[in-house]
């Protein structure tokens, strides 16, 4: 988990920091910077966009008396695109944009999903004592006798 945290704060803006310098290199450096700026304000029109769209259909399918799981899921992964859209560089702003496209969107929750089915697998077929079951070490407040007060 540490190695991951730290690829993603120091790995991540150094490679970011690269292709930047790099592009400005290739083209032109108020290309560049005109490039980041773009990125953001589009960016965060975009996710605020798919974000009230997303919202909308939370609020759809609430009257329509359904759970809305895809909505709320899509919300998270909305948000995040937008950091990612503001944040400068170009992978970071790849990734932000793939995320606001909704066919991508849903190919990550399918993978997310399958992801955690078999975490939950994995956690059930373990051996591990389930949480939900009786466990000796829990006093049940309800097996107590009861003290009479003064």
């Amino acid at each position: 988990m540490l190695l991951r945290l730290a690829a993603l704060f120091v790995l991540v803006p150094l490679i970011e920091l690269a292709l930047l310098l790099y592009l400005a290199s290739w083209t032109d450096w108020s290309f560049t910077l005109g490039l980041v700026i773009i990125t953001g304000i589009v960016g965060a029109w975009l996710a605020r966009r798919e974000g009230l769209r997303c919202w909308q259909g939370v609020q759809r399918e609430l009257a329509e008396g359904r759970l809305p799981t895809d909505a709320l899921l899509d919300g998270p992964m909305i948000l995040v695109a937008g950091a990612l859209l503001l944040t400068p560089g170009i992978l970071t702003d790849l990734v932000g944009f793939g995320l606001l496209v909704r066919p991508l969107r849903e190919r990550v929750k399918r993978s997310m999903a399958q992801r955690l089915k078999a975490q939950v697998t994995v956690v059930s077929m373990s051996g591990q004592p389930n949480p939900f079951t009786h466990n000796d070490d829990v006093i049940d407040v309800d097996s107590q006798p009861e003290e009479e007060l003064p």
